[in-house]
């Protein structure tokens, strides 16, 4: 039984149960919203070093942030280390989207060196090892691309991002709309070349049965890729993007009645003005499965600060609907990121993760900020900097402005607000 079918039939899993403990919330909103399709809770039967977690509705925003090896200098002893620094800095789940080198051991090291949910993308190596194989990964053999997905599946991956709804009439409708940036997407362009390459219609539509039933035998989600994602503004919400949309709709709806858990990933490029409706666009057409949304940025002009740019978006998306962020990093659009920059996108998404749980008035979301207020208030620097989204930093920043945690902020010193004000609005004896 899957996640999906044991909610349906009534029964309250044990991931359930932990994911419900970690939310705050009953166990039956939990089994209900499986069960509706509207939460899914990435859990691959065959893994053992997971905490369950669950993406959907009425619960906390979740981010994902992502590693996995890039070229001859790529090393998995440095992805390693950006996901556990990732980890360390707070992401909900890491996607290993290697393309070269040992790509099985790194999805077996990546599994065992966290104990979030982990996603990846099989394309991926079914192009590299087809490039190895042939010369040229547009000559990869369709079974060979089932055998991988299988091989993800049976290795513990919890979920899967496949390009299911990219399709040959879509294809040509982006052709024929003259796109600015035509594809963006990493897999989506290897795929729609492998499709005009081959004259073939895409596989993972054709065979998306077939996907299912892996997908059903280990109870792995589905995370439906969007080939069309808009890699600039002038692009977004283009027929292209949204007749894609539509088909990811029907495929959501065919994998809920197959007893799979799936979500939507999406865009990408997004004006702020456009983001609203992008997101109740996707939650209409694919009856309110999670979304899982690439930043969104919401400016092409922020090359080295994409990072600020996808909290942005990333906040409004998760307030208007999106439960599921893919961190952002400074060196988006310009090279690959390192440790640090890894760790600065993921507390900037949780940022606006947070940003958007306090707009949508969870349950619980305001305490953290009021705890933190009456810390500041009562100028106790430790309790301020344990409450931080990013303890680190604010304890190095600290320091490097005064060694002493007793006194006042650096800035304001002895004219310091919460001192003055504190003095005659609730009889502090504190001096200024």
């Amino acid at each position: 039984m899957t996640q999906l079918l044991s909610a349906r039939a009534g029964e309250i899993t044990p991931e359930m149960r932990q994911v419900a403990d970690r939310e705050r919330v009953e166990p039956e909103i939990i089994r209900q919203g499986v069960a509706a399709g509207t939460i899914v809770i990435p859990r691959n039967k065959g893994r053992r070093n997971i905490i369950p977690t669950g993406i959907g509705a009425g619960l906390k925003t979740k981010v994902s942030a992502s590693a996995g090896i890039y070229g001859e200098q790529g090393s998995i002893g440095a992805e390693i280390e950006k996901i556990r620094s990732a980890v360390g800095a707070g992401t909900d789940a890491i996607m290993d989207l290697s393309v070269s080198g040992d790509i099985d051991f790194m999805r077996q090291e990546a599994l065992s060196a966290t104990s979030t949910p982990v996603g990846t993308l099989p394309l991926y190596q079914a192009m590299a090892e087809a490039s190895q194989k042939y010369g040229f990964s547009l000559k990869m053999d369709v079974e060979e691309l089932f055998e991988v997905i299988e091989r993800h599946t049976a290795d513990g991956v919890d979920f899967l991002a496949l390009h299911c709804g990219t399709t040959m009439s879509i294809v040509e409708r982006a052709k024929k709309e003259g796109r600015v940036d035509p594809l963006v997407s990493y897999g989506g362009s290897h795929l729609i070349g492998w499709m005009l390459y081959n004259q073939r219609e895409n596989p993972l539509y054709e065979q998306y049965d077939r996907i299912l039933a892996i997908a059903k035998k280990y109870d792995v989600t589905i995370s439906l890729a969007d080939g069309m994602r808009p890699g600039c503004l002038a692009d977004s919400l283009d027929g292209a993007q949204v007749q894609e949309l539509v088909l990811l709709g029907e495929l959501v709806r065919r994998a809920r009645e197959a007893g799979v858990q799936v979500m939507v990933k999406g865009p990408g490029h997004v004006p702020i003005n456009q983001l609203k409706a992008t997101i109740t666009l996707q939650k209409s057409l694919c009856k309110g499965a999670p979304y899982f949304v690439f930043g969104p940025v919401v400016t092409d002009l922020a090359a080295g600060y994409d990072h600020i740019s996808a909290a942005i978006g990333g906040a409004i998306s998760a307030w208007a609907g999106a439960e599921f962020l893919c961190y952002v990093t400074s060196s988006e659009h310009l090279g690959l990121p390192d440790i640090d920059q890894v760790r600065e996108g993921v507390v900037a998404a949780r940022i606006a993760a947070h940003a958007a749980d306090l707009a949508k008035e969870l349950p619980g979301a305001a305490d953290w900020d009021l705890d933190l207020s009456r810390a500041r208030k009562e100028l106790d620097w430790k309790q301020q900097i344990s409450l931080a989204i990013d303890p680190v930093r604010a304890e190095r920043l600290r320091k490097e402005r005064t060694d002493d945690f007793a006194s006042e902020c650096t800035m304001c010193g002895k004219y310091c607000a919460m001192e003055i004000v504190s003095k005659y609005l609730d009889g502090s004896k504190k001096a200024c």
